[in-house]
C-alpha cells in the first residue's frame, strides 16, 4: 500500500541509500526536510552540489580537498618524510583530532579484500610506493584492525621492506574489527607510540 505518494517515497529511498541509514532513520529524515522551510531544503541542497562539484583528491595523499593539495601537505611544518598509510578520510581526521601526530598521511580510499572483490590495485598503493621513491624515513600502517586491514597491512609491510624504508604498524590499543573514526584519542595517541616495527 502506498503511505505517502511518489515523491516522499522517493526521497525516503534515497536517504535510504546513505550508509548508516535504514529505512526508519529515512523516514524521519525525509519528514523532517519536508516540514523544514523551503529555504533551509533549497541551501542544504545547494551545499551538498557544491561540496561533491568541488571537492577532489589532494595530489600527494589523496584525502578530500577543495585545493591541489590538502592542508597537511601543504605544511612545511610537518614532517614529509614521515607517512601514515589509512584506510579513509575519515581516519586520516581521528589522526588528527590528536593533534600528536606530525608526520604526512596516504589515504588508500580502502583495504584489500578477496571476499569483496578488492585487490591491491583497487586502492591507492601504486601511488604510495612512487611516494616512496622521495627520501623517506618511516611508513606507519594504520589500517583498521580488521581482516581486511591486517591483510593489507602485511601486503603493503611485503611491498616497502625491500627498498628499505623502515615500516612500523600502529599498537594494538584498537579493538579488533574496531574502525579507527570511532575510537576516542587517547587510544588513538597510544596506538600510535606503542606502533612496531614489521
Amino acid at each position: 500500500m502506498d503511505l505517502y505518494g511518489g515523491h516522499i517515497n522517493k526521497l525516503i529511498e534515497e536517504l535510504s541509500g546513505l550508509p548508516g541509514i535504514g529505512t526508519k532513520s529515512a523516514q524521519r529524515l525525509a519528514f523532517h526536510l519536508i516540514n523544514m522551510p523551503k529555504e533551509k531544503v533549497e541551501r542544504l541542497a545547494a551545499t551538498m552540489v557544491e561540496a561533491r562539484t568541488n571537492v577532489r583528491h589532494c595530489k600527494e595523499c589523496f584525502t578530500l580537498t577543495e585545493q591541489d593539495l590538502c592542508p597537511v601537505c601543504a605544511n612545511e611544518g610537518r614532517d614529509h618524510k614521515t607517512i601514515m598509510v589509512v584506510e579513509n578520510t575519515r581516519d586520516l581526521a581521528a589522526y588528527e583530532k590528536t593533534g600528536k601526530y606530525t608526520g604526512v598521511y596516504h589515504v588508500l580510499h580502502g583495504a584489500i579484500s578477496p571476499m569483496l572483490g578488492i585487490g591491491p590495485n583497487d586502492i591507492r598503493l601504486k601511488e604510495l610506493m612512487q611516494r616512496l621513491q622521495e627520501d623517506i624515513n618511516e611508513v606507519i600502517i594504520a589500517t583498521n584492525s580488521s581482516l581486511e586491514g591486517e591483510t593489507t597491512a602485511m601486503y603493503i609491510s611485503k611491498l616497502i621492506k625491500p627498498i628499505g624504508v623502515k615500516v612500523t604498524r600502529i599498537a594494538s590499543g584498537v579493538p579488533v574489527g574496531g574502525d579507527l573514526e570511532y575510537i576516542d584519542e587517547v587510544t588513538l595517541l597510544r596506538a600510535l607510540e606503542g606502533r612496531t616495527e614489521l
